[in-house]
């Protein structure tokens, strides 16, 4: 069972109480990745949350053709030392219809510590208290909105200012 001390320390779950962290306990799991190891893949069900702990990931669109993907297919990087908080979520797919990975993840440092959670767990739990969904849900509001602020600056860095402001 994942240390109670772990989970206080993350952002997802900085507002909650000590009780509703001990709820919480018994629905994490902490995984190690290696470099290079793969998390998820796109278009796979959105199932679970996913909280990098230690380490960077890579999220990456895959070749429509099979091709192994690379360093150059990443939209995004998520690493612990990224300024923000909602630096360090992945998978807020898994509460947006259709519930599909947009992107695949990607282990791009020597070892990655992730904290992952179902999706049904959390929702079990919200359920049972709406306060602790409320604190939960504004936090993944900042999430989406961080994410969509980061696509931005990619599509802005990459593609253009024309192409952005022209939407």
């Amino acid at each position: 069972m994942i240390d109670l001390t772990i989970l206080k320390g993350l952002n997802p779950f900085e507002a909650m109480n000590e009780d509703q962290i001990k709820q919480l306990q018994t629905k994490c799991e902490e995984i190690d990745f290696q470099i290079g190891d793969k998390l998820f893949s796109q278009n796979d069900d959105a199932l679970h949350l996913w909280i990098v702990r230690e380490g960077s990931v890579d999220l990456r669109f895959e070749l429509p053709d099979r091709r192994p993907t690379s360093p150059d297919m990443t939209v995004n990087g998520v690493e612990v030392e990224e300024k923000g908080p909602e630096a360090k979520v992945l998978g807020w797919s898994c509460f947006v219809p259709p519930f599909k990975m947009r992107l695949s993840a990607y282990c791009v440092t020597e070892t990655c510590k992730i904290v992952r959670v179902l999706k049904s767990d959390l929702l079990k739990l919200f359920e049972r208290d709406s306060k602790m969904g409320y604190l939960f849900m504004s936090y993944m509001i900042r999430v989406v909105g961080f994410r969509f602020h980061q696509f931005q600056d990619h599509v802005a860095r990459n593609m253009g200012e024309d192409l952005m402001f022209g939407w």
